[in-house]
């Protein structure tokens, strides 16, 4: 069944912009960081840190993927309600990050934690509660419970480098983090008027 809610495409845009933002924020803010950065050691939100070279690189990519996924979800219509509120509320956990940095000198920050808990968690929760009976592509329960359970098992991988103090926390949480990006375009990109119109 074709679905009748195609993404449109303000919706495909935001999409296709949090994956470059995310990408290219901590590719560039990396780049910045006068006594060098080990992307696979060190996390994401060291390059956002209060200590950290040109923090308000990383920080901006951040709300800006927050942003854009806020956007996505707004315009997925062809997923179910309650992935869409879940999308939507990664997005808003994501803003969160960028706004409570962590502390220079590399300490922690329970702000930080749970706002970047509350992030890759609903990032990787969507999936699951947005397929549909009638979904189309991406959007078929199947394919968004698959997606679910991947993104889930990468979030999973990060958390146990993460606890154990492991030596690739950088390299999971930009696997997980750069998965949970691009399964929103996915999704956005399948149910698109393009890809609709080309079908037809």
């Amino acid at each position: 069944m074709t679905s009748p809610r195609p993404t449109p495409w303000w919706g495909l845009a935001s999409s296709v912009a949090a994956p470059v933002l995310l990408v290219g924020g901590w590719t560039w803010a990396a780049a910045r960081q006068q006594g060098g950065f080990d992307p696979v050691v060190e996390t994401i939100s060291a390059l956002a840190a209060r200590d950290a070279d040109d923090r308000w690189v990383m920080t901006m990519a951040l709300a800006g993927l927050g942003v854009c996924h806020l956007t996505t979800a707004l315009a997925l219509r062809g997923a179910a309600t309650p992935g869409r509120v879940v999308l939507a509320v990664g997005g808003v956990g994501t803003v969160l990050v960028a706004a409570f940095p962590l502390p220079a000198g590399g300490g922690g920050s329970t702000a930080h934690t749970l706002a970047a808990g509350l992030s890759f968690a609903s990032l990787g929760v969507w999936p699951l509660l947005a397929g549909r009976r009638d979904g189309e592509a991406a959007l078929r329960r199947a394919a968004s419970l698959s997606a679910g359970v991947v993104l889930l098992g990468l979030v999973g991988w990060f958390a146990v480098e993460l606890v154990t103090d492991s030596a690739r926390v950088g390299l999971s949480e930009r696997v997980a983090a750069g998965a949970q990006a691009v399964w929103p375009l996915v999704a956005a990109w399948s149910t698109s008027r393009l890809v609709r119109t080309r079908r037809a």
